[in-house]
């Protein structure tokens, strides 16, 4: 087996969960996912699909009309983006790895962006590239104390030309901070002068509560880019449409790298399933109907727990600006990974160590409030409190 795959290190969330699973006593907020099932207007979509005996492969980009309804969406949120420029994954995480598989040879370097979701910095070693962290900062005091912050001058001096890829997730797992459009803007001029591609993981987009923009979503990409740049968005329908477990996603890309990424996706997976992307179709065209209550309940959840836990003593957490998650410093509690395990048995606890995401996020733990009962988020800040007086 290759030395690389041997020396990944296991998800210390699912290291974290697996301690507490089986156990109906534990409140579990480990895992970045709503508790709330998905529309059954969409269920049923993949219902009917079967019911059809719609179990054939399809097309390795996905289907024509799957295809053209994502590039509508887009559309409506982005200006024009071409079908063209589109290709359906199995899943956000299917849509990373075909993206580094597209770009990263053995010995590239790659700048990545963290505290991130640990797949994103697994996935460049797994395929034998060099990767160089940018860390993100915490705001150690003032208003925003609990915030994450970029430095944009050492995210850019660390892009040189010998850089192949940077790797950048915004709205950010774990700690919720976001990226203006004046920080796109300059990021993406300069990875023109040095021809590095961008790696944007945006499926978060949609998760977005400060309000400063027209539509409402985060700031991306495509709104600073051509259709011609070095640039791949990934997209997932798993968190602003309630569908994580369909494995559905997708690629935007330069038009031109289109047809090879479907080369690629024959020898991933060939295609994701024809019933899952029907699913998708009906999903994307009422969107209405989902995604903005899904906004507005996670506004919620957030608005409810954050305060909670400020009032926590030794807690050091913001607002997320976007995602579905409370990134909190505990002071006093420095190995997260130990914090999180003492507090599923202890506690009846579930959280993810903020160490899973980067060496930087060590005290800290990761809180995703999407609840579909705000007195889950009440009941779990009362057991916090609870045994932290032990």
């Amino acid at each position: 087996m290759r030395q690389a795959i041997q020396n990944l290190e296991e998800s210390k969330i699912r290291e974290v969960a697996n301690a507490g699973m089986g156990r109906s006593d534990v409140l579990a907020f480990w895992f970045g996912e709503s508790d709330e099932v998905t529309p059954d207007f969409i269920r049923q979509a993949a219902i009917d699909s079967l019911q059809r005996g719609e179990t054939f492969y399809a097309h390795n980009l996905g289907l024509p009309e799957l295809r053209e309804a994502v590039a509508g969406y887009m559309s409506t949120l982005h200006g024009k983006v071409a079908a063209e420029r589109i290709a359906i994954t199995s899943g956000g995480v299917n849509a990373l790895m075909l993206a580094m598989q597209a770009l990263i040879d053995a010995g590239d370097e790659v700048v990545a962006l963290t505290p991130v979701w640990p797949n994103l910095t697994a996935q460049p070693l797994i395929l034998g590239a060099k990767l160089r962290c940018v860390p993100l900062r915490p705001v150690p005091r003032g208003p925003d104390r609990g915030a994450w912050s970029l430095d944009l001058d050492a995210l850019l001096a660390a892009i040189t030309p010998t850089t192949k890829l940077l790797i950048l997730n915004a709205p950010n797992n774990p700690t919720g901070w976001t990226l203006t459009r004046a920080e796109q803007q300059a990021i993406v001029e300069h990875c023109r002068r040095t021809g590095t591609w961008i790696l944007a993981d945006e499926v978060y987009e949609r998760l977005y509560y400060a309000g400063d923009t027209a539509n409402g979503s985060a700031p991306s990409f495509l709104d600073v880019t051509t259709p011609e740049d070095r640039l791949v968005v990934v997209h997932s329908f798993s968190k602003s449409f309630l569908m994580t477990g369909w494995r559905l996603g997708w690629l935007v890309m330069p038009p031109t790298m289109t047809h090879h990424m479907g080369k690629l996706i024959e020898f991933n997976t060939s295609c994701a399933s024809v019933f899952t992307q029907r699913a998708g179709v009906v999903a994307l065209e009422r969107t209405a109907e989902v995604t903005p209550r899904v906004v507005a309940h996670l506004k919620t959840c957030r608005d409810t727990l954050v305060p909670l836990l400020q009032a926590v003593p030794g807690v050091q957490v913001a607002p997320a600006r976007g995602g579905m998650y409370a990134f909190f410093g505990l002071e006093g509690h420095g190995d997260s990974l130990l914090t999180a395990k003492r507090l599923v048995t202890e506690a009846g606890l579930g959280l993810a160590p903020g160490n899973a995401f980067a060496p930087e996020a060590q005290g800290w733990l990761r809180w995703c409030f999407a609840s579909k009962d705000l007195q889950r988020l009440e009941q779990g800040v009362d057991r916090l409190k609870t045994w932290l007086r032990l």
